[in-house]
């Protein structure tokens, strides 16, 4: 099942949302700092990104030596080439020397021959080396997003996450194959030409310096104005991007309350922000670009004109005059490339700084995945655990829930002090009204997110104890909101279960009541589940049940699924239901109190603490909080 996409977890969609999350419309929205980290320096964002590359800096030290030896191959060529031009002259009022001439031409050759040879080795590897850092940069953002807690994503731009995985990745990569060896093998050609030139004429080459240093303090000038136009760049990059996302991705919502002013006003601001950004920086690099030009055309005169004083006076040859034409075009050729490979440093940096700055962010600890991520007290715990190889069997399905205390953010409580306990095999309600805190005690089970304080019990141990992995391995999920993947209703009934067969999937159907509406199909358990596929919310709600069915888990977890479909489509998914819940311990976060009259114990939450429980017939009998609440729903 090659077309089965990689997200975060199957179950996401459960979890509360006290920030924007998304940038776009809403207060805060479209941030593109991340959790207010401040900027760091262009030498530390250099510095992690070398570091980051890790056995790979041997062969781009490789590539730099080769790069660098392929300059002073070609620095020689024009030494010979002036030698070439006293012989011709010699040969005009005497006997031309042949022999020799054939002889500095053949040198001259196999020098710019080992130069081009070295220069594509170089090449070669350097653009291996950047493909490979690349990958791994991906890679790891890939599984970084996967260990991040999901209150990182309640206050991230999903678009601006998307710019890191993207256009910050391609900068770097990008500027890793074009311009870090460029820059090294300038800095080579630079002191390789220097070198020569003095050794040829100092006066000559105190001229062609001269008429650099005005253009050298003036790249420096720029350089140093230059990197907050390029961080800003990418800052309003991924804000943007933001936006984008959010926009289209709630397109209807924007439609139909009349958004569409308000979001094109917003976009403009980021576009017309980018815009000035992206302007400054590209003024600045396309003015060192020009400024070397014109350094390196002022030396050329400059260089021609006191060459012919020299000349004159007997103090230097024809062939000297014609060495230091070709050096001083190889002088002024560094000293663009130094400036361009600097503003592709200033570049770099900023998307460095803001990759290693999405990967430095802090993990959840106890992944399980392998070892990644786990803490000192899920490395050391050395008890019995539950694990995934027989769950039907070594799960009973005992939950117990001790003090529990949770907040999204500091100082504000959302559980209080919970404490409940339920049996293997019983059906759990939860019950309450808006915010009182149902969703975050699935969140909480889940270990989506990690207690203040008191513990959760799963057969008698604290999942603290285990890894998220091993936890989630027990426990099916039907959600409120549904979730399908481009790809074949076969794949989306066997997320992630690839080794399930084709009889597991269709008894999974069949128990879901869904097998009959997916062979009405043209192409039944092959159809692709994109854009264009016609399944209703309530048969998409019927595949995800299917899925559970498949992952086979002793305990589930179901969100109201009913609340948004028709009367018969809602009687199919209770049914369904019922069979997914047999036998299996089951919690229940229940909006239509009807829907719960048959569970074993019903949790009545307010203001995160248990104010009643017991069954339906016992809660209404007591005339509380929760014969209030169903009493509510049937009134006229």
């Amino acid at each position: 099942m090659a077309n089965i996409k990689t997200r975060q977890d199957q179950t996401t969609s459960i979890q509360a949302p006290p920030p924007a999350r998304r940038g776009g419309f809403g207060p805060g929205g479209g941030r593109p700092g991340m959790g207010g980290q401040k900027p760091k320096n262009f030498k530390k964002a250099i510095g992690q990104l070398l570091g980051f590359m890790g056995k790979f800096r041997i062969a781009l030290l490789i590539s730099i030596v080769l790069a660098i030896g392929g300059v002073v191959l070609s620095i020689f060529g024009p030494r010979l080439i002036g030698e070439i031009g006293d012989l011709v002259k010699e040969g005009i009022t005497g006997p031309m020397d042949l022999d020799a001439i054939i002889a500095l031409g053949i040198i001259i050759a196999v020098l710019y021959a080992g130069s081009f040879v070295l220069s594509l080795v170089q090449g070669f590897m350097m653009a291996t080396v950047t493909q490979a850092v690349i990958k791994r940069m991906r890679t790891q953002i890939t599984q970084k997003i996967n260990r991040l807690p999901l209150k990182y994503f309640d206050k991230a731009s999903y678009g601006d996450i998307l710019s890191r995985l993207t256009n910050d990745v391609d900068n770097i990569g990008q500027s890793l194959s074009q311009s870090v060896v460029a820059f090294f093998s300038s800095i080579a050609m630079l002191a390789g030409v220097l070198i020569m030139m003095f050794t040829i004429n100092w006066i000559m080459a105190l001229t062609a310096i001269a008429a650099s240093v005005l253009g050298i303090a003036l790249m420096l000038a720029i350089v140093s104005r230059s990197q907050k136009h390029f961080k800003a760049q990418q800052k309003y990059l991924g804000s943007l991007n933001g936006q984008i996302e959010e926009t289209y991705s709630g397109h209807a919502v924007v439609k139909s309350y009349n958004a569409g002013k308000g979001a094109v006003k917003k976009f403009d601001e980021t576009n017309e922000n980018l815009k000035c950004a992206v302007r400054k920086a590209n003024f600045f690099s396309i003015s060192m670009h020009s400024l070397m030009n014109f350094v390196g055309t002022l030396g050329y005169v400059a260089v021609c004109v006191v060459g012919a004083v020299l000349m004159v006076n007997g103090m230097i040859s024809v062939g000297v005059i014609i060495s230091f034409m070709f050096y001083v075009r190889l002088f002024s050729q560094p000293l663009g490339q130094l400036a361009q490979g600097l503003s592709s440093l200033q570049s770099t940096a900023a998307a460095s700084e803001r990759v290693f700055e999405f990967l430095d962010e802090e993990e959840m600890q106890g992944l399980g995945a392998r070892g990644q991520g786990l803490g000192n007290k899920e490395k050391n715990n050395h008890e019995p655990r539950i694990t995934n190889h027989e769950p039907r069997d070594a799960v009973r399905g005992e939950v117990e829930f001790r003090n529990v205390k949770f907040g999204y953010v500091l100082d504000k409580t959302v559980i209080k002090d919970f404490s409940a306990k339920v049996l293997p095999g019983q059906k759990a309600a939860i019950v309450g009204p808006t915010g009182a805190g149902k969703t975050t005690l699935v969140n909480l089970l889940m270990r989506f997110y990690d207690l203040d304080s008191g513990q959760i019990m799963v057969d008698g141990q604290d999942v603290a104890g285990m890894t998220r992995q091993e936890v989630r391995e027990v426990f099916g999920m039907v959600l409120q909101e549904t979730w399908m993947f481009e790809g074949t209703i076969r794949e989306n009934i066997a997320y992630n279960h690839q080794d399930a067969t084709e009889e597991q999937i269709v008894e999974a159907a069949k128990a879901a009541n869904l097998d009959h509406v997916i062979r009405a199909m043209p192409d039944g358990y092959d159809t692709v589940m994109d854009d264009k596929a016609s399944l209703s919310a309530g048969q998409k709600q019927l595949v995800t049940i299917a899925r559970a069915f498949v992952r086979d888990a002793p305990m589930l977890i179901l969100d109201e699924a009913t609340s948004s479909v028709d009367t018969r489509t809602e009687a199919l998914i209770q049914d369904a239901m019922a069979r997914l819940t047999t036998g299996r311990t089951t919690f229940v976060i229940a909006h239509r109190l009807s829907t719960v009259k048959n569970a074993d114990v019903i949790f009545v939450l307010k203001d995160g603490d248990i104010i009643e429980k017991g069954r339906h017939g016992e809660l209404l009998a007591a005339q509380g909080f929760y014969a209030e609440l169903y009493n509510s729903q049937f009134a006229e």
